[in-house]
C-alpha cells in the first residue's frame, strides 16, 4: 500500500504578507514544519541568494536539516552542477508562466516534469528528516505552486495571503537585514502580478484554497490560525496561539523576512498602521494607481 501523501501547504501572494510569523506560527503545532521559502534553497546554496543561512541560524551547509535534504535531493553530495541545474529548471516557473503551468497535464513539458522530480524528491526528504507531516513551504510563486498537483507523494493545498499595497510599498521602502530595498512602482507592479495569478490558483483549486488578508489575521489572529489549521485538515484545538501570544522556537527555514531568525515570548500586534503615517504621499498614491482594480476587489 503506497504511503499517505504528505500535505504541502503553499503560501501565495506577494512578499511582505505576514507569511513569516504565520509559517512560524504553525510550526509549532506538532507534526507540522515551516521551511521558509523552499524555492532558494538551491540558490542559498550556491551562495547566490540574499543569505545562506537557516532559521536555526546555521548555515545550509552544517544545518542538521538542510545537510542530509540537499544530500537526498541530489542523490548523493551535493554539488554545484546539480544546483545550477535547479536553478534552471526554476525559470519554468516564474509568475509570467502560469497559464503554461496550470495548462500542464503532467507530460510533455521537459522542464516542468523535471522541476515537479525535485520537488518531489526534496519534499520527501523533509518528510524523512523531519517527521512533519505537513510541511509549510512559504515560497510565495504562483506557477510553482500550479506545479504541486503533479509533484508524486504530496497533497497541496493553497493559503492566498494579501496585505494592502501600500503597507506592502512602505515595508519594501526599508531595508531590513539582509533584504534590500525596493520601490512603490516595483513593489505594487509585483503584487499585482503575484496576486492575480494566486487568484488563478484559487480559482483552480477552491476546495483546496483559502484566502487570507494580512489586516484580518491582525485583527483576530487565533481565529484566522483555526482557519488556516481546517484548511489543513487538522484540528483547531491544536492552534498555539493563546490569544495574542505565542513562544516561537528555533525553526528551519531556508529564507524569508530576517524576523524569521527571532524566538522566544512574542505578540501579535492588533494593529499595523505605521505606513499611513509615514508612507510618503507620492509612493501612496503610485501604489494606489497602479493596484487600484485589484484593491477593490480584496476590499480595500
Amino acid at each position: 500500500m503506497a504511503e499517505p501523501a504528505i500535505t504541502v501547504l503553499y503560501i501565495t501572494g506577494w512578499c511582505r504578507n505576514g507569511s513569516t510569523l504565520i509559517g512560524n506560527i504553525l510550526n509549532e503545532v506538532k507534526g507540522v514544519c515551516h521551511v521558509g521559502e523552499l524555492h532558494y534553497l538551491w540558490m542559498n546554496y550556491l551562495n547566490k541568494g540574499t543569505n545562506t543561512s537557516c532559521g536555526c541560524a546555521k548555515s545550509l551547509a552544517t544545518c542538521e536539516v538542510w545537510r542530509p535534504v540537499l544530500e537526498a535531493t541530489a542523490a548523493g553530495a551535493p554539488n554545484t552542477d546539480y544546483a545550477e541545474r535547479v536553478l534552471t529548471y526554476q525559470e519554468c516557473v516564474r509568475t509570467r508562466h502560469i497559464r503554461r503551468v496550470l495548462g500542464y497535464t503532467g507530460q510533455g513539458d521537459r522542464c516542468l516534469t523535471a522541476y515537479a522530480d525535485v520537488l518531489s524528491r526534496t519534499y520527501a526528504a523533509i518528510h524523512t528528516v523531519t517527521g512533519a507531516h505537513v510541511i509549510v513551504d512559504g515560497s510565495k510563486y504562483p506557477a510553482e505552486a500550479a506545479l504541486l498537483p503533479h509533484v508524486q507523494g504530496i497533497q497541496p493545498l493553497y493559503l492566498h495571503l494579501v496585505r494592502d499595497p501600500r503597507a506592502s510599498a512602505y515595508s519594501w521602502s526599508r531595508v531590513k537585514g539582509y533584504i534590500p530595498s525596493m520601490s512603490a512602482s516595483r513593489s505594487t507592479a509585483y503584487w499585482v502580478g503575484f496576486n492575480l495569478a494566486s487568484d488563478a490558483i484559487r480559482r483552480h483549486y477552491p476546495a483546496d484554497s483559502l484566502f487570507l488578508r494580512y489586516e484580518d489575521f491582525i485583527a483576530n489572529p487565533a481565529e484566522s490560525i483555526d482557519r488556516i489549521l481546517r484548511l489543513m485538515r487538522e484540528d483547531p484545538a491544536r492552534n498555539p496561539l493563546q490569544g495574542r501570544s505565542i513562544t516561537l522556537h528555533a525553526n528551519h527555514t531556508v529564507t524569508g523576512n530576517p524576523d524569521r531568525l527571532a524566538s522566544g515570548n512574542i505578540t501579535v500586534r492588533a494593529e499595523d498602521v505605521d505606513w499611513r503615517k509615514k508612507l510618503p504621499r507620492t509612493s501612496a498614491l503610485v501604489a494606489t494607481l497602479l493596484s487600484a482594480p485589484v484593491m477593490r476587489r480584496y476590499g480595500y
